[in-house]
């Protein structure tokens, strides 16, 4: 086991505004069923076409539009695949500060930096819910 894989232990996974740079990103291939299994990936895709890896810079914060309002989240998964529709979708994989993890599309979020006021806030009042429990 390695020192990255002692701290995921001790935190859960997740991160704050000060330690998100440390999430290990994958990329450089499209993930398997296997990589997912592993917990290298976030996700792995069945039934497209043309798999590719997005050429982004991981990990990456971002600000995710869910139904439930905006949430703060950190790339570190992107790869864009041909639907059995004929559809591009541009699918990411997110870490959030809890240690959840999260399938979204590209559209669904906006990339930010760590100095985005928007998204600190969001950690922060993610860490603290998560330390109320």
């Amino acid at each position: 086991m390695s020192q990255n894989d002692d701290a995921l232990d001790e935190d859960g996974g997740g991160f704050d505004v000060d330690d998100w740079s440390r999430l290990t990103p994958f990329a450089g291939a499209v993930a398997t069923l296997d990589d997912v299994q592993a917990g290298k990936a976030v996700f792995a895709l069945g039934d497209t076409e043309d798999p590719r890896v997005i050429d982004m810079e991981l990990p990456q914060p971002v600000i995710w539009w869910e139904e439930d309002g905006e949430q703060a989240a950190v790339i570190v998964q992107a790869e864009a695949h041909v639907g059995p529709d004929g559809e591009l979708m541009e699918v990411l994989g997110l870490i959030l500060p809890d240690g959840g993890v999260a399938v979204a599309l590209l559209d669904d979020v906006d990339l930010v930096d760590d100095t985005d006021p928007t998204w600190r806030d969001l950690v922060g009042r993610a860490v603290d819910m998560d330390d109320d429990d």
